[in-house]
């Protein structure tokens, strides 16, 4: 396994000391009940940080833009961010990486898959992300990402109802199962326009790609400009049935 860079090195005793998840459980949805549907990204943070320490909590972040890291790193600052380095990142998004880490207040951390780009390709044949892109997803997203959260409690996604059929009802608050910690998204009830106003008041890095018709960002593989009216994921895996890496679903 090839460990995360840039972690603070608590990683092991954070999940050791991690609560039962009968507890997080019953945590999350006292939370999303006390909360209601409507709280305010500030008032979702807020009730993590009341309920969590730092290192307990985490920010899955694709850099497309910073504003979900910025939000909840006034709250909780030097909160690990998580990113997803796949492989076959466009340069933009490496860039807005590397401007996160130098700029917020936040520890990024660099989950990486098993294998290389090169490995993968002799052990499943060249360009995986062509023939099978949902295992490619599986070896390169899913699987560093689970690895990741099993040392901490909560976290944070970027997932806003906006975004596409398969997110209109995405919660604030919810218990995740399949990872065994709380999930929360606090952008959820927000849209694009919301996201890149708060950007431009605060000075958020925002990945380039978003002003030249990318409103939604992955591997630049799999990922094509979205036309006018279109939906913002209708670029990601274009010409096929998938429409999510795995992660959220």
């Amino acid at each position: 396994m090839v460990p995360p860079r840039g972690r603070r090195g608590a990683q092991v005793s954070a999940q050791l000391l991690r609560r039962p998840a009968g507890e997080l459980k019953t945590l999350a949805e006292s939370g999303a009940a006390d909360l209601g549907p409507e709280a305010s990204a500030a008032e979702v943070i807020g009730w993590v940080a009341e309920h969590f320490d730092v290192g307990q909590a985490a920010v899955a972040s694709s850099m497309a833009n910073a504003v979900l890291p910025h939000l909840v790193a006034r709250q909780l600052p030097g909160v690990d961010v998580l990113f997803l380095d796949t492989g076959y990142h466009f340069a933009e998004t490496l860039g807005t990486r590397a401007d996160v880490a130098r700029r917020l207040n936040v520890n990024v951390v660099d989950l990486q898959p098993e294998q290389s780009v090169a490995e993968q390709d002799a052990a499943h044949g060249k360009d995986l992300f062509a023939t099978n892109p949902s295992l490619c997803c599986q070896l390169r997203k899913v699987e560093p990402l689970a690895r990741a959260l099993a040392a901490y409690e909560v976290w944070f996604t970027g997932i806003r109802r906006d975004e596409g059929p398969t997110r209109t009802n995405a919660p604030l608050i919810s218990w995740d199962e399949r990872h065994g910690l709380v999930k929360v998204n606090p952008l959820a009830a927000w849209n694009f326009d919301e996201l890149l106003e708060y950007a431009g008041i605060h000075d958020v890095p925002v990945n380039m790609l978003l002003a030249n018709g990318y409103p939604s960002i992955g591997c630049w593989p799999c990922t094509r400009p979205v036309a006018d009216g279109e939906d913002p994921r209708a670029g990601r895996w274009a010409g096929l049935s998938k429409t999510e890496c795995g992660i959220h679903t």
